[in-house]
Formats: C-alpha cells, sequence, structure tokens
C-alpha cells in the first residue's frame, strides 16, 4: 500500500507540474503585456484566463520536470518561469513604448507637452498625444490578431525552451538590443512631422530676425499646434503598414528568444 500511495503523489505531482509551469510563465507574461497588464484589466481575469489557457496545455505539454514542491528545487524552477515571463511581457511592451516615446517626440514638436494626462499602464502622466498614439497602438495589434500570434509564440515557448531549461538559452543581446531599436523605430516613425515642424519652426525664426515688431510668441504657437495636427493627420495613414513591420520585427524577435 505503501508503494500505491508514494505512486499516486508522484503521479499527482507530475500531473501538477504539466499545468503549474506554465501557469506561472503564462500568467507572468499577462501581468507585463500590454492590453492584458492594462491596470483596467482586473487582477481576477488575468490569473483565470492564464489559468483557463494553462489547463488546456497541460495534456499537450510533455516530459514536464517532477520536483518537489516544497523543494529548493521547486523555487529556483518557479523564478526561472517568472524571468522567462517577465523577459516576454517586456519584448511585447515594447510595441507600446514606440507608440508612447513617438508621441512624446510630437507633442514636444508641437508645444503640448504641457497636456498631460494619467497613463493608467505606467501608472504615471503622459502627453495627450501619447494616450492617442496608445490607443491607436492597442487597436491596430488587436485588428492584426497581434494577441493571438504572441499567444501563438508563448506556447511555442514552452516546447522549445520547457521548465527546467537553462536561462543561458536565451539571446540576451538579442533583446537588450530591441530597447536601443524602440527609440530608433519611434524616431523614424514621427521623422516626416518632426522635420515639418522643425521647418516650421526655422520660418518662424527668419520671420523674428526681418520683423521683430512682430509677436511671434503669440502667432507661432497657434500656428504651430494648427499645423502639427495637419501633419499628424497627413502622416497617420501610414501609421499601419509601419507599425505592421514593428508588430512583425518584435514577433520574429521572440521566436529568436529560445533555440527552434
Amino acid at each position: 500500500m505503501n508503494s500505491l500511495l508514494s505512486l499516486s503523489a508522484a503521479d499527482l505531482t507530475a500531473w501538477l507540474g504539466q499545468w503549474w509551469w506554465p501557469f506561472i510563465r503564462i500568467g507572468m507574461a499577462f501581468w507585463v503585456m500590454p492590453v492584458f497588464g492594462d491596470n483596467r484589466v482586473p487582477a481576477q481575469v488575468r490569473l483565470m484566463l492564464a489559468f483557463i489557457i494553462s489547463l488546456l496545455l497541460a495534456p499537450m505539454m510533455k516530459d514536464m520536470p517532477v520536483v518537489d514542491p516544497f523543494s529548493a528545487g521547486a523555487l529556483v524552477l518557479a523564478v526561472e518561469q517568472l524571468l522567462f515571463g517577465l523577459l516576454f511581457g517586456l519584448c511585447v511592451q515594447l510595441l507600446y513604448m514606440v507608440m508612447t516615446t513617438a508621441g512624446q517626440i510630437l507633442s514636444m514638436q508641437m508645444g503640448l507637452a504641457m497636456a498631460v494626462m494619467n497613463d493608467p499602464v505606467n501608472g504615471d502622466s503622459a502627453p495627450i498625444i501619447s494616450q492617442v498614439m496608445m490607443v491607436f497602438c492597442a487597436l491596430l495589434f488587436l485588428g492584426l490578431n497581434g494577441h493571438l500570434v504572441v499567444l501563438d509564440i508563448l506556447v511555442q515557448s514552452l516546447r522549445s525552451w520547457p521548465p527546467g531549461s537553462s536561462l543561458d538559452l536565451i539571446d540576451m543581446k538579442g533583446v537588450i538590443g530591441l530597447f536601443g531599436w524602440s527609440i530608433g523605430a519611434a524616431l523614424l516613425l514621427t521623422l516626416p512631422a518632426v522635420v515639418a515642424m522643425l521647418m516650421v519652426n526655422l520660418t518662424f525664426g527668419v520671420m523674428n530676425r526681418t520683423a521683430p515688431s512682430l509677436n511671434i510668441f503669440s502667432l507661432g504657437f497657434p500656428m504651430t499646434l494648427l499645423l502639427g495636427l495637419l501633419t499628424m493627420a497627413l502622416s497617420i495613414s501610414g501609421v499601419p503598414s509601419r507599425y505592421l513591420d514593428l508588430v512583425t520585427h518584435v514577433l520574429e524577435q521572440l521566436r529568436g528568444l529560445t533555440p527552434a
């Protein structure tokens, strides 16, 4: 009977490991990722969604490590899954960072840097143009089925980098490079508007030198704001195609995090 009880306990530990380790990784990724990790999404919803996905994946998860849940090895394994989920979510969060940075650049060029709103995602204040770009980013991400692709890559990572693998398998150089890439991508995204606003400011600078009696401040601010909104409206049509390239690049980097 003792052997039967120990066998049942081992089977129970193995079955729990099939959904527990994926649950930790997926839950942490959902906690950090955009859309899922928004503060307006209740924590219970995120945990329940991660729990349901983990239960659905449990029958397909083979060769999961069987570890005593009260041992130090289980703690190390849980920390590994938390780190991978955090890293995965931060990489997807860079898509929002690109749009937020682009909005901040546009706000500074248009003179709207002081017009800020509370950012529910980061918990701080962000320029109003950044808020508009973030909403636009979320709609594009959902419209392009980016959330489904991210879930697919997250599931694939459980096969290519199963729990218990070494963190050395992750291409950390590529992950660090993504942060610098996000700033360059934001600048490229706003480059037409930045150049247009630079030309406007140069024009008003020349006018101020040629006609000092003109009140350039009272004339320049509304004109800069109007032309900035016009430039933004003209360039917004090209954002979806460019954003698709950004999403594709980030998803390719996510696929390259783990070995094939």
